[in-house]
């Protein structure tokens, strides 16, 4: 390409290259590493990336087509005079979740019948005060697309955005600010009074104000958990001074996940009492200080980039599956994540839905119809630790939609197996690439129910599917591409398969 054409063309170009990268949620560093990840001697520099997009420097025939390839576009594009048609700002209106609406009228939902009627609605419902309030964390998770920069900074304060950091290193740190490591083998009665334990969950590990941290015998040979039980109480000391309010950490069934603090039975009374509250949140900010402890978001970002968003990189620095892959949901680039950990037979124990997907499944509930094509229901059977790629297609507000997700199965503490599954809705990265991810969902899912339900991905969906997954830089939603995809639904009962699979059972 002759490089009067690149000058001359030059305003469309930066103009392009900086609404493409909007669109992907990309920033410039962003940008930078993954043109580094392709060619490093014709990859440009955030500097330079800048200057482009202002229009103040014209790329070399090389450098632009890097930047191509990362956008899977073609070098003319970017050249030519026509106006880039999806030049606009993105739609900010949906961050997961439920959906809002406006409630009226207003004087019905005052803080002073709220807080009279909630006690009352829980009883009717069954819900516990301690459930209820995990349940308005997880919406506030959804809406700011699990992004809590106040956290963030606080665990990059105390570890300086080292990666990994070692058992010795948290100890270290721990010693620093006064906390003392205890060991036990058999738990205290005084703890075991204020639990309600079955005989699949165990204690990690609990907090004795003011400076003990006492952690079972069995996490010496769990190194990863231990890393995660010291990062979350010395979030604790650092969040809430280490007062006496903190739960105890337990594995198992009943258990919130592994990686996240359990606390009290969840299936307690629906009492709306205010250390639920309490806890439920102070074990929410624990968890994600954590997580950005041990996965600090520039670090592991990068790790994810160079990695291609391998879930094999918790083995890597040395932490659970759980937490890189729920740190995965915060860090990326790309916003539209979910992610599930689920106990069998039917016991979804963790919950993020940044896009908004329907549950599957009651959150802290048993359902006993479950659509079993969610990946994460399949793989409850499975036993290998091998992860599991499955593009599903399923309606969603009267539209279908694509998605992809990664599933692996894993052995906690007790020895219980249970399935962690990380998911991106790939409409919206269809659309940034300027495809019509609706009429593909639909053309989709018409396969999936021509096929019965499950059908290999055609060939032109999966050429639009394969330069959105080498764009977002995810590699298991290219692997997933090549296993047959599977049409889902929120619930079996309304499967909408023909036959359905509710008849055919």
């Amino acid at each position: 390409m002759p490089r009067k054409t690149v000058i001359r063309n030059a305003h469309f170009l930066g103009t392009k290259v900086r609404n493409l990268r909007k669109r992907n949620n990309l920033t410039l560093d962003d940008l930078s590493s993954r043109c580094l990840g392709i060619d490093r001697e014709a990859a440009p520099s955030v500097s330079y990336l800048s200057m482009i997009e202002r229009g103040k420097r014209y790329p070399a025939p090389a450098m632009l087509g890097v930047i191509a390839a990362v956008f899977q576009k073609p070098v003319d594009w970017f050249l030519d005079d026509a106006v880039d048609d999806l030049a606009r700002v993105p739609d900010k209106g949906g961050r997961g979740g439920v959906r809002g609406m406006t409630l009226e009228p207003g004087f019905l939902f005052s803080n002073e019948i709220l807080q009279n009627a909630i006690p009352e609605m829980l009883s009717q419902t069954g819900v516990s005060g301690r459930q209820f309030a995990h349940l308005l964390i997880r919406a506030h998770q959804e809406n700011n697309q699990n992004h809590f920069p106040d956290l963030e900074r606080a665990a990059e304060s105390i570890g300086r955005k080292r990666m990994p950091l070692d058992v010795e290193e948290l100890q270290r740190i721990c010693g620093a600010m006064g906390l003392r490591v205890k060991w036990f083998t058999r738990l205290p009665a005084s703890i075991a009074r204020r639990l309600t334990l079955t005989d699949t969950t165990v204690v990690r590990s609990f907090f004795e104000s003011p400076s003990t941290i006492h952690v079972n015998r069995l996490m010496q040979a769990q190194p990863a958990r231990l890393k995660y039980d010291l990062a979350h109480y010395i979030g604790h000391q650092v969040l809430h001074d280490g007062d006496g309010v903190k739960s105890v950490m337990t594995t198992g069934p009943h258990a919130a996940h592994e990686g996240r603090d359990a606390g009290l039975d969840l299936d307690a009374s629906t009492a709306l009492d205010s250390a639920d509250i309490v806890h439920a949140w102070r074990d929410f900010e624990c968890s994600f200080f954590a997580g950005a402890l041990l996965c600090p978001k520039v670090p592991f970002r990068r790790l994810l980039e160079q990695r291609s968003h391998d879930s094999g990189v918790a083995r890597e620095i040395q932490v659970t599956a759980a937490v890189a892959m729920r740190r995965m949901t915060a860090v990326s680039s790309y916003p539209h994540w979910h992610y599930f950990d689920a106990y069998p037979p039917g016991r979804l124990l963790a919950v993020y839905r940044g896009n908004g997907i329907p549950l599957p499944w009651g959150n802290m509930r048993l359902v006993q119809d479950p659509c079993q094509h969610w990946a994460v229901f399949r793989m409850i059977g499975a036993s290998d630790g091998i992860p599991s790629a499955q593009i599903s297609v399923m309606d969603v507000g009267g539209e279908a939609r694509i998605y992809c997700c990664e599933s692996v199965d894993v052995d906690d503490l007790s020895g219980r197996h249970h399935v962690l599954c990380a998911g991106i809705d790939v409409n919206p990265a269809l659309t940034a690439q300027g495809a019509d991810a609706p009429a593909l969902a639909s053309e989709l899912k018409a396969a999936c129910i021509a096929g019965g339900g499950t059908v290999n991905v055609p060939a032109g969906i999966k050429a639009e599917l394969r330069r959105a997954a080498r764009l977002l830089n995810i590699a298991w939603v290219d692997r997933g591409i090549e296993n047959p995809a599977r049409l889902i639904c929120p619930r079996s009962g309304a499967c909408p398969r023909s036959p359905s699979c509710h008849d055919s059972a």
